[in-house]
């Protein structure tokens, strides 16, 4: 298949759905490898404001799961602040704990959102308050999946399952898998919605 059979194919509207999806699997693909590289670099030439920024989204996401927890749901927590530890007693008189570790921060969510709409294509004059809408709504999933986690150990302290050739405890299943493919599936509906209000439309209106 050549270039030009690649570019007919992104122009014809019918293929407008695959190729929307392509886009968006190469852009949250990318962006992961991209990470991780720049990960390894320290966050040159900006590590020092990146980790000031971790911290900021550490002790920011620690303070609104804890509010969360004792005021939506009343649990009485036991919270140690230096380490952004969070721990409650489950229904066995043992304890459920989550700690807040700065890659549990809503930081590189917010980038993967930034990288994802900023490339993406459509209109700017939408983007413009659609972009910070989504940052918000990505810190308050991850407030969700930090309550989650803990109420999971909370509720079903005893869970061991054999998954994928590991032993799954409760908050391994709950870290893991269930809350993380929660927060990307935020991140996807989302987008979904970016596409259907807003880019398609501005394409229709081109057309």
């Amino acid at each position: 298949m050549s270039i030009e059979d690649i570019k007919a194919y992104c122009k014809n509207p019918k293929n407008r759905s695959t190729v929307n999806v392509g886009l968006f699997i190469l852009l949250i693909v990318s962006f992961h490898f991209l990470y991780l590289g720049w990960q390894a670099l320290g966050y040159w030439p900006i590590g020092k404001w990146i980790a000031a920024l971790m911290v900021w989204s550490v002790d920011m996401v620690y303070a609104q799961s804890c509010w969360v927890l004792e005021h939506i749901f009343h649990i009485d927590l036991t919270t140690v602040n230096a380490q952004r530890l969070i721990a409650a007693i489950d229904r066995h008189d043992g304890w459920a704990k989550v700690i807040i570790a700065p890659e549990c921060a809503s930081l590189k969510q917010w980038m993967h959102w930034l990288f994802l709409m900023i490339l993406f294509p459509g209109p700017w004059k939408h983007k413009a308050w659609f972009i910070p809408a989504g940052l918000v709504v990505i810190e308050w999933t991850n407030v969700v999946r930090i309550c989650g986690i803990l109420i999971m150990q909370i509720l079903w302290p005893d869970i061991h399952i054999h998954l994928f050739g590991q032993d799954i405890n409760t908050f391994h299943l709950a870290h893991d898998y269930i809350f993380k493919l929660f927060f990307y599936l935020i991140i996807f509906l989302m987008w979904v919605l970016w596409v259907e209000k807003f880019y398609n439309k501005s394409t229709k209106t081109k057309s």
